[in-house]
């Protein structure tokens, strides 16, 4: 956990710094179609997401009321929908998707990073996942 005004990512993209507050997904887990072989559209995979959506969550922690934040469930939702429909060849444009989807459907939202992964890939070699991760912000890639 972090305090508020701490940093909480990274320089990425354009070269911000993003501070504050955040809703926090993790490890949310799909099965999907995507990918460019032929046996990745046909048998199909699991894919894992991570997603950052920084917002202003003050008023929330004051009222302690849904009605002030975005609900975890909305992302979620965007996610999996994305995730389970219809495919794509690349990782890039599940995450450029998601993360689409999510600033406009939300406004307040001025920053979201999200993290695609695939774990079964054919690689000779341990590994956990590979992916892709992107960083997307609200008044520079939506436009209103």
């Amino acid at each position: 956990m972090t305090s508020p005004g701490t940093v909480t990512g990274a320089t990425m993209g354009y070269g911000e710094v993003i501070k504050g507050d955040k809703l926090v997904l993790r490890g949310l887990k799909f099965y999907g179609f995507h990918g460019v072989k032929p046996e990745e559209r046909k048998l199909g995979q699991k894919f894992l997401v991570d997603v950052d959506a920084w917002t202003d969550l003050e008023a929330a922690g004051k009222s302690d009321s849904l009605s002030d934040t975005i609900s975890y469930t909305d992302i979620y939702r965007i996610v999996r929908d994305v995730v389970e429909g219809p495919p794509h060849n690349l990782l890039e444009s599940v995450a450029q998707l998601i993360a689409s989807t999510t600033l406009t459907k939300h406004h307040q939202i001025t920053a979201v990073r999200v993290k695609v992964g695939k774990p079964h890939v054919a690689v000779h070699g341990p590994l956990d996942y590979l992916g892709v991760e992107i960083l997307r912000y609200q008044n520079i890639d939506v436009q209103h």
